[in-house]
């Protein structure tokens, strides 16, 4: 790939991910989050233990699995009531646009990661003033990689929850960011253009110019929110065998 289409990839990509975090809906604080949802299983004591330390001290496998199954199945159906009244225009990456339809596809995407990541042990992505960094933007890429199928992102991430692990918060090494993300991100922005992001995101989207159906959503959305899942759950393993380990 030219120079040229990298910039290109990188620059699409960069701006969906922005326009996407607009919405309202996308950024999920996630005191607020943990403490709606584990109150259903949580005592007061233990809701305080998981949000200053992490849910998985709190909440046993069966019941992190509830939750994010329920996670998935609600943006699972605001996606495809979304997607069933708009269309993907051909050409939109040259027009220099984002179509409604594409952000709102991501902004569920990123919602949907946040949550599950909070429900598995991760720290807030956003700063003291709720803010997002470059550093949180940058993971957000890794995961949304990873959920699309790259083993790149999915050894990024590998690493970087090694971090995480060592830090009191989200304090990851500048170096292991910068060694995948711009790639990540510019293989994103490939997958996105009128070719490769039917054959990318599930081999499942034939941009024809018609509106995408609700039906060809559920067949994208859905396995990338089970790649997530499935990711997050190998990190519980291992985290689960290295504390056997230390015992």
């Amino acid at each position: 790939m030219s120079e040229e289409n990298k910039e290109k990839s990188l620059t699409l990509w960069n701006r969906v991910l922005s326009t996407s975090l607009n919405l309202p809906f996308v950024k999920v604080d996630r005191d607020e989050f943990l403490t709606k949802e584990l109150s259903k299983f949580c005592t007061p004591m233990e809701l305080m233990t998981a949000l200053d330390e992490t849910p998985l001290r709190v909440l046993t496998k069966k019941e992190i699995d509830k939750l994010a199954n329920q996670c998935i199945s609600y943006h699972l159906t605001m996606v495809c009531g979304t997607s069933a009244l708009m269309g993907l225009p051909g050409g939109w990456w040259m027009a220099g646009t984002i179509p409604t339809d594409l952000t709102q596809f991501y902004g569920h995407i990123l919602s949907l990661m946040q949550k599950l990541i909070y429900l598995y042990g991760w720290p807030a992505l956003t700063n003291v003033n709720k803010q997002l960094d470059d550093g949180s933007l940058q993971i957000m890429t890794l995961f949304v990689g990873a959920m699309m199928g790259n083993k790149m992102a999915v050894e990024a991430l590998t690493k970087v929850v090694g971090q995480v692990s060592k830090n009191a918060g989200l304090k990851v090494s500048e170096g292991i960011l910068a060694q995948y993300a711009i790639k990540i991100a510019q293989w994103i922005g490939i997958n996105m253009t009128k070719e490769s992001f039917a054959k990318g995101m599930g081999k499942v989207l034939p941009l024809v110019g018609a509106p995408i159906s609700a039906t060809i959503t559920y067949y994208t959305f859905r396995p990338m929110a089970r790649r997530l899942k499935a990711h997050l759950d190998d990190l519980y393993e291992m985290r689960q065998l290295r504390e056997s380990a230390r015992d």
